[in-house]
């Protein structure tokens, strides 16, 4: 160690904030300015493929913030990973002057964005399950995983509240309801980050705010939207979990809320999130964001007026790489920006990684990569986590099939695919520019159909067509096995990717839900021919079809459902697992209804000419092999105080003759308001298994500050008057009602109460 670095702040035993301002203490403006920023590995620290010694003396030489991806690029392998991030660390601990480890970060909506690592199901997906244990323990495995290769940021969970599915990132979202979204994004942060930090990973909440409710569903368009909306809807899973989960990092979005980009709005990123909120953490830039704000926004009127923007605002860290913070320099020395508003984005940078440990556990051991990449008790997990998430839309008696079936037509272009089974933050997807393998082993619908079936039943398989061609000629193949079948499986839908390179995912926004190219006409094909069809939906977004909703036989929505997909898919469709999973976004019938959301007003549901405002399927939605009976609903008390709690119990039966899963729903009405509230609301769920005949009692302990909105005076209120329950097992199919009352009102001057408890 050098002379003149004292040691205080390495010493492990002295308090963060204590260590923290020694180090600060010690730093020069350009060591400061290294920490709010960052390199992307591969275009700043890379020469002809290889980690270069004299690129890291260029880039690193007063230290850095962020390592921006490293095993989320094409072609590296867990163990190499771990080990350029083991000399990435090794350099800035030995040769710069303070000694500050790095935060590397990736991405891991759906698992880690990597090769050889588990892929779960997209997170549309995950939601559908409506089981926050399942995700937490999910994120849970991932933050091993992300540990083991010396990650310490993850740029997950998606919590934008989904309003038009003609976004392409709708797939990365958990639908559209934000009492769902915070209770789903919630588990997915505790999961990430753990029980300390030291052994953790830093979740990240994006994208803040507004982000899915772009115009017209095209990615980063402007978002129009009315205070009281934004903060109701949009904002509102960000406030929870950044109160309730302790969260440590959040992304701003790319989007204008009302002419102001995110990444200038000191409104959002401090005076709401930290000043009223209280969060404690970092606030990093989604990728090239800030230099968005020069050269897409036109807001700065070049880099550094962009760096500044940011920075004041309250932008921590610039991702991917520096572009505009690193003339922050010279916006000091001209008075433009003071030192104290960078040692305050420092400070908080420096504090995170103290917390994390990284001063004094900055490697990783190499050799125990592989044990926790992608071993068979993630794949079992990857399955029940896809059995979860699939749906079953329709069901006319068709399924289950028989396993000793004679004979069985597989068709569709997504029948065979394994790169389709994959969302748009899984490895394969994201990166499929690169034609990349796919990351792990993964089980096409077609081989988890005959890994299934007797031996005796005879599986034919024709793709048809191409996801979004218009060539027909796949068609004669395809109906002749048809003709053969005593059941078909159709498998179609869309593929995700990137800008382009998908028909779902970030950048591949469309101006219709339907199914593309010649699907639609391949379908109606295949059920003239007169046998059984049961559709497989392999998609990111709503897909809307008339025809398909009211002509095939079943209809199984099972999203982008990762490695184990095929054989999840065949599990259901043979009755070795009973479908549970739920709608968490509203299927329009045509795509004028949208947007079209369960939470509309009740102005809303006026009816067009000869097309009324009802879905194709509601949010909620999902059949079972079983059939479950609800009864004795009981609210206790009847009447109770705005500080008060409601009690709302009743009892779920299954009349079926097969174990199944139930997901029962608390939707609350607020009867009259002084400003007008949704027709219903979602405050409380619980998934449950119960064999045939097996019943239990379910407790919803509903806290009155729920009942909380935003007034005329935007005021958060509880307000006196009557309230309707609805226990349903979907926002349509209702099965129980009843009322409660409030019996004052009271101002809310800081909301605590997010979640009501169910037993």
């Amino acid at each position: 160690m050098k002379k003149d670095v004292k040691a205080i702040y390495l010493n492990p035993n002295v308090d963060v904030e204590l260590r923290v301002a020694d180090l600060l203490s010690q730093m020069t403006i350009d060591e400061k300015i290294a920490q709010i920023g960052s390199v992307y590995l591969k275009t700043d620290l890379f020469e002809k493929g290889k980690l270069s010694y004299s690129k890291m003396k260029k880039f690193l030489k007063n230290g850095i913030g962020h390592i921006s991806r490293i095993i989320g690029n094409p072609g590296i392998e867990p163990k190499t990973a771990a080990q350029i991030a083991n000399k990435i660390q090794e350099f800035l601990v030995n040769e710069t002057r303070l000694k500050i480890p790095a935060i590397i970060h990736e991405e891991c909506l759906a698992g880690i964005m990597g090769l050889r690592f588990t892929a779960f199901p997209q997170a549309i997906g995950l939601s559908s399950s409506w089981n926050p244990d399942l995700i937490n323990k999910i994120a849970g495995v991932i933050r091993v995983q992300m540990r083991s290769i010396g990650a310490h940021q993850g740029l997950s969970p998606v919590v934008d509240v989904l309003r038009d599915p003609r976004w392409g990132r709708t797939e990365e979202t958990y639908g559209e309801d934000p009492y769902l979204t915070s209770c789903l994004g919630l588990a997915y942060v505790r999961g990430l980050q753990g029980d300390n930090l030291k052994n953790g990973v830093i979740a990240t909440l994006k994208h803040f705010g507004g982000h899915s409710f772009s115009e017209g569903g095209r990615n980063l368009a402007p978002v129009n939207v009315g205070l009281r909306t934004f903060r109701e809807e949009f904002l509102f899973p960000f406030e929870a979990i950044v109160k309730e989960g302790k969260v440590k990092s959040v992304m701003n979005s790319y989007c204008e809320v009302d002419g102001i980009p995110a990444a200038v709005s000191k409104e959002l990123l401090t005076d709401l999130l930290r000043e009223e909120w209280g969060f404690d953490g970092i606030v990093v830039s989604d990728y090239s964001s800030v230099i968005m704000l020069n050269n897409f926004h036109h807001v700065a009127k070049d880099e550094k007026s962009a760096g500044c923007l940011a920075l004041k605002a309250g932008i921590d860290i610039e991702l991917p790489n520096t572009h505009c913070f690193n003339k922050i320099k010279e916006a000091l020395e001209e008075g433009a920006i003071s030192e104290r508003i960078i040692d305050l984005a420092v400070s908080r940078v420096l504090k995170i990684k103290f917390l994390l440990g990284l001063f004094e556990n900055p490697y990783v051991d190499v050799k125990g990569v592989s044990k926790v990449c992608d071993p068979n008790e993630n794949r079992v997990l990857a399955r029940e986590a896809a059995q979860q998430s699939i749906i079953l839309l329709k069901n006319d008696g068709v399924l289950p099939l028989k396993k000793n079936i004679k004979t069985l037509a597989v068709i569709g272009p997504n029948a065979d695919s394994t790169r389709n089974l994959f969302g748009d933050y899984h490895y394969t997807a994201h990166l499929a520019r690169y034609n990349v393998e796919d990351s792990v082993r993964v089980v096409s619908i077609l081989n988890g159909i005959k890994n299934k079936v007797s031996s005796k039943t005879k599986v034919y398989f024709a793709k048809g067509c191409e996801l979004d061609s218009y060539d027909k000629n796949g068609f004669k193949e395809a109906i002749d096995i048809a003709r053969k079948a005593d059941a078909i499986i159709l498998a179609i839908g869309e593929r995700s990717g990137l800008f382009g390179y998908g028909i779902s995912g970030e950048g591949c926004d469309r101006t219709n839900l339907n199914l593309p190219g010649v699907q639609e006409e391949l379908l109606k094909e295949i059920i003239a021919v007169g046998k059984p069809v049961i559709v497989v939906l392999i998609n990111g977004r709503p897909i809307t079809s008339k025809f398909m909703v009211e002509n095939a036989d079943a209809i199984l929505e099972a999203w982008y459902p990762g490695e184990e997909g095929g054989n999840a898919i065949a599990d259901v469709i043979f009755g070795d697992y009973n479908p549970g999973g739920k709608l968490t976004v509203t299927f329009p019938l045509e795509i004028g209804q949208i947007p079209i959301h369960y939470r509309r007003k009740p102005s809303s549901y006026r009816n067009y000419i000869g097309v009324e405002t009802k879905p194709a399927f509601p949010f909620g939605h999902g059949l079972s092999y079983a059939k479950f009976e609800y009864s004795n609903l009981e609210i206790k008390p009847k009447q109770a105080s705005p500080d008060g709690k409601i009690e709302i119990s009743f009892v779920v039966k299954n009349e079926g003759k097969i174990k199944g899963d139930e997901v029962v729903q608390l939707y609350i009405s607020d009867e009259v308001g002084s400003v007008t509230r949704p027709v219903k609301e979602l405050k409380g769920f619980k998934r449950i298994t119960l064999k045939p005949k097996e019943k239990k009692k379910i407790i919803f302990n509903l806290d009155c500050e729920e009942l909380a909105f935003y007034d005329k005076n935007m005021e958060l209120i509880i307000e006196e008057g009557s309230f309707k329950v609805e226990i349903g097992s979907s926002s349509e199919d209702i099965r129980l009602k009843g009322t409660f009352y409030v019996t004052g009102t009271r101002k809310i001057s800081k909301r605590s109460v997010f979640f009501t408890t169910s037993i």
